[in-house]
């Protein structure tokens, strides 16, 4: 049976990840909320999801890096349950996730009568992400070719398609159900790539669990005449 080809072939991409140091550095939660108003959505990434990346195997685990500077070295419980709660997945843009930093910051500290300071060497230092896309050698136009595609890619190459397409590029939905939506008219399957949570995967079992999700679908056994 012939699979159903896309109108528009998928092109798979990978990136690089560069840190950078911004030089800026905060003592305390008012000088961290005041730079986060300031500084580029880069570092607002960098410190929420590549910082979650970084420490899947931790447990607990951290969310963010406000959260948990804020914990160990400002002694801030509290605060830093409540930046803990803040959920990454919830926003599709760093604008979004930036106004809610601010606005659970800067709630904590209406409230609070003494402003605790780090103690000396052990600020929050503001680093920057600098990602570089480029293109890999995967093209691919129907739902068996991506699978092929998706066992082969590099890690990096997930991350850029789930994560940074759809937080740092604000594009709102993951590429893979971009595609599967528009180019493959596959909705339903496109849904179910979208709505479960990526960031309780570390990057090879989303690689997994994206598979999974594909080839467990009604849409991969129609392709297939499978019943």
């Amino acid at each position: 049976m012939a699979k159903k080809k896309g109108r528009n072939p998928f092109h798979f991409r990978t990136h690089l990840e560069l840190r950078e140091s911004t030089g800026l550095k905060a003592r305390n939660a008012r000088e961290l909320v005041n730079i986060i108003k300031d500084v580029s959505g880069s570092v607002i990434y960098y410190h929420t999801h590549v910082f979650l990346q970084q420490h899947q195997f931790l447990s607990p685990e951290p969310p963010n890096a406000f959260a948990y500077w804020v914990k160990n070295f400002l002694g801030e419980d509290v605060l830093a349950e409540r930046l803990s709660s803040i959920d990454i997945y919830q926003f599709s843009s760093i604008r979004a996730l930036r106004e809610k930093l601010i606005e659970v910051i800067e709630g904590h500290l209406f409230n609070m009568k003494e402003i605790r300071t780090a103690p000396l060497g052990k600020e929050f230092d503001f680093t920057k992400s600098r990602s570089f896309v480029l293109p890999t050698s995967y093209t691919t136009y129907n739902l068996e070719e991506m699978v092929e595609a998706l066992k082969k890619v590099t890690i990096r190459s997930i991350d850029f398609h789930i994560f940074n397409v759809r937080l740092r590029l604000e594009r709102g939905i993951n590429d893979f159900s971009n595609w599967i939506n528009t180019s493959l008219g596959y909705p339903e399957l496109a849904s179910r790539l979208e709505t479960f949570d990526p960031y309780t995967y570390t990057l090879e079992g989303l690689r997994q669990n994206i598979i999974n999700i594909i080839k467990n679908s009604p849409e991969w056994k129609q392709d297939h005449g499978k019943k």
